[in-house]
């Protein structure tokens, strides 16, 4: 059954019991801080202590904690590739490479879909704000942002004199929003939930100088910043590293939707072509695309024909004197796994025809055989053919499996700006519906169709 309608014994205690170990593990947190976060291994407990409940549920909190800081503050040592080598925090300033610009205001920042964390704000700062005392048109308000760690995603390093010098990326930049509760673009984090209105290219391609990725690709840095642009907003292509393959045969870009950080619990693959489970992920991400300072293996990045960039880096094999990023990555995980998935608002559904449209999901509509409730993804191998489901191979083929993974359908309301699909391709949930309605021949009427999507926004 449709899972918003849970209610036996067995489905109630768990989810009593899930509700209080997340409020343990906030609430010690809160008491203790994030300050394990490079201390010892949270994963391992004192000898003797047994796997008691107690055990399991302050090994689980203190992953919390740590995975927490993680994913919201850790740069993973990236602030040498984009601040020392791209000198994006010079874009920010106004200044590099000998010239003067304008610098990156708040209100071009926001503009840009980066996110500002009003708790992180400060009293006297939000206090200012809301009366009109802090100017959001200076580059100078900017970097007050990134002095108190208040631009989701990025974090400032500044000198002895407290001025910019360098700039680093966090998770949070890419699969984080706000809530919006205190103005449009600041508010309460909301990790995990995929920033639809960042728009990566434009930001990374503002940067003084983008030579060692010009350098990497074998092109011009021109040509870097035509491909970065062409992204737009909530996008970002993670193979232009890998395959060199900037845009689709088609001449759109080759960059696919940002995806969210949570609702894996219980999934296999992470990704839209499935290359690997969340931790790999994690890892191919803060190496290779954040640039941090790790460890990382995938012998399958030593093709040349599938994978020439990556092949001739040696993508596959990183190591570093200093690995920042492999002793992180299993709290990461957790945090990510213990991510709630949202809640749809009962206002932005049909109630009776979602009930219509379960029974035809679960039923003749056949959409259950591949998105099986309650994961709605296949419970193991979750991977079909691009024939399989009627569209074109081009960006499984840029995939070791060449597939495409069965996309788990609960919370679409978070990311349903962009469009559906791993390009944004379908506008709208009828899309979807009407592609596999004439795919597999089902024969569905319009209002079946419409209740297949009420029933989907429910979810």
């Amino acid at each position: 059954m449709h899972s918003r309608r849970f209610t036996n014994s067995t489905s109630a205690y768990g989810a009593t019991r899930a509700l209080a170990f997340i409020a343990a593990a906030l609430f010690t947190q809160a008491l203790t801080g994030c300050d394990n976060a490079h201390g010892d291994d949270a994963n391992s407990a004192a000898p003797g202590a047994g796997d008691s409940e107690q055990t399991v549920l302050q090994n689980a909190t203190n992953l919390i904690g740590e995975g927490r800081e993680t994913f919201r503050h850790d740069t993973f040592g990236s602030e040498e590739f984009w601040g020392d080598s791209l000198l994006l925090h010079q874009a920010i300033l106004g200044t590099g490479l000998g010239g003067v610009g304008e610098g990156v205001n708040p209100e071009t920042a926001l503009a840009l879909g980066l996110k500002v964390d009003s708790e992180a704000l400060g009293a006297d700062l939000r206090a200012a704000i809301l009366a009109g005392q802090v100017d959001m048109k200076l580059p100078e308000t900017t970097v007050e942002l990134l002095r108190r760690d208040a631009v989701v995603g990025l974090r400032g390093f500044f000198d002895a004199q407290n001025d910019l010098r360098s700039i680093g990326i966090q998770c949070a930049l890419c699969h984080s929003t706000v809530d919006d509760s205190f103005q449009p673009g600041m508010g309460v984090r909301r990790d995990g939930w995929p920033n639809r209105d960042l728009d990566i290219g434009a930001i990374v391609a503002s940067a003084p100088t983008l030579a060692p990725v010009a350098s990497l690709l074998g092109v011009t840095e021109e040509k870097v910043r035509t491909v970065l642009r062409s992204w737009g907003p909530g996008k970002f292509d993670a193979e232009l590293l890998l395959d060199g393959q900037a845009f689709r045969p088609d001449g759109k870009t080759a960059a696919t939707l940002i995806p969210p950080a949570l609702g894996m619990l219980g999934v296999n693959m992470h990704t839209y072509t499935g290359w690997g489970s969340m931790t790999y992920w994690n890892a191919f991400v803060a190496n290779i695309e954040m640039h941090g300072k790790g460890t990382f293996h995938d012998p399958r990045l030593d093709d040349p024909a599938q994978f020439p960039v990556a092949a001739a880096a040696k993508l596959g094999h990183i190591e570093t004197d200093e690995d920042r990023i492999t002793s992180k990555l299993a709290a990461l995980q957790f945090y990510q796994l213990a991510l709630p998935i949202p809640t749809p608002p009962p206002t932005t559904f049909d109630t009776s025809a979602a009930d219509r449209g379960e029974q035809l999901f679960n039923g003749v509509a056949g959409c259950a055989t591949c998105h099986v409730p309650p994961l709605y993804t296949e419970p193991g191998w979750n991977m079909h053919t691009p024939q399989e489901i009627g569209i074109d191979d081009f960006q499984a083929s840029r995939s070791p499996d060449g597939r495409y993974r069965t996309t788990p359908l609960r919370g679409l309301f978070i990311r349903s700006r962009g469009g559906y699909y791993h390009d944004g391709r379908f506008r709208g949930l009828i899309d979807v519906v009407n592609h596999y309605d004439a795919h597999f021949v089902l024969g569905l009427a319009t209002d079946q169709k419409n209740d297949l999507v009420e029933f989907l926004r429910s979810l």
